[in-house]
C-alpha cells in the first residue's frame, strides 16, 4: 500500500454477454477492493470493435483514487477481468470485460507487462470520449496536452452515447 492516493484512469469495454451488467459489476468490484476507490465514472458508450469482425462494444472510462502500486493495480484488473470470465484467445478479439490502466497521476512508465500512459488511448475515441466526460483537463504525461483537446485530433463519428 501506498501512504497516499493517487489518481488514476482506467478503461472499461465488453462486448459479449450483458455488457452493461457486466462494466457495472466491474466496478462495484474495483470499489469493494482495498486501496481502490472510484472517483467518477463516464456514462457507456456504444462503439465499433477494433479488429475481427465483432459485435459493437459497450465502453466507458472511471477515474479511481488508489493506494496501491501500478503493478498492484494492474493484477487487480486482470483479475476482475477473469471474475467476469475474460479469456484471452486472439489479439483484439471479443471480450466480456476488458479493464485498461490509462493513466497513474502523472507517472510515465515502461516496463514488459505495463506501459503507462497506455500506449494507444490518445489514438482511441472509444477511450478518449469517456475519459474527456469525466476528466477534461487532465495533463497528458509527456505531452502536457489535456485530454479534452487530444479528443479533437481523432475522428468520434463511431462513438455513441448509450
Amino acid at each position: 500500500m501506498l501512504n497516499n492516493a493517487v489518481k488514476t484512469a482506467i478503461a472499461l469495454g465488453s462486448n459479449l454477454g450483458n455488457s452493461q451488467a457486466i462494466l457495472e459489476g466491474a466496478l462495484e468490484a474495483l470499489d469493494q477492493t482495498s486501496g481502490i476507490t472510484i472517483e467518477a465514472k463516464s456514462s457507456w458508450y456504444l462503439t465499433k470493435a477494433i479488429g475481427p469482425t465483432q459485435p459493437d462494444y459497450l465502453n466507458g472510462c472511471a477515474i479511481l483514487s488508489v493506494e496501491v502500486s501500478p503493478e498492484a493495480l494492474l493484477e487487480h484488473l486482470l483479475a476482475i477481468e477473469q471474475k467476469f470470465g475474460r479469456v484471452r484467445q486472439e489479439l483484439w478479439g471479443p471480450r466480456t470485460l476488458d479493464l485498461d490502466l490509462l493513466l497513474y497521476d502523472d507517472l510515465i512508465w515502461h516496463q514488459p507487462n505495463l506501459q503507462i500512459p497506455h500506449p494507444r488511448m490518445t489514438e482511441r475515441a472509444f477511450v478518449l470520449v469517456p475519459l474527456a466526460e469525466i476528466a477534461p483537463d487532465w495533463i497528458y504525461p509527456g505531452s502536457q496536452q489535456i485530454i479534452k483537446d487530444l479528443l479533437l485530433e481523432i475522428d468520434t463519428c463511431d462513438v455513441h452515447l448509450l
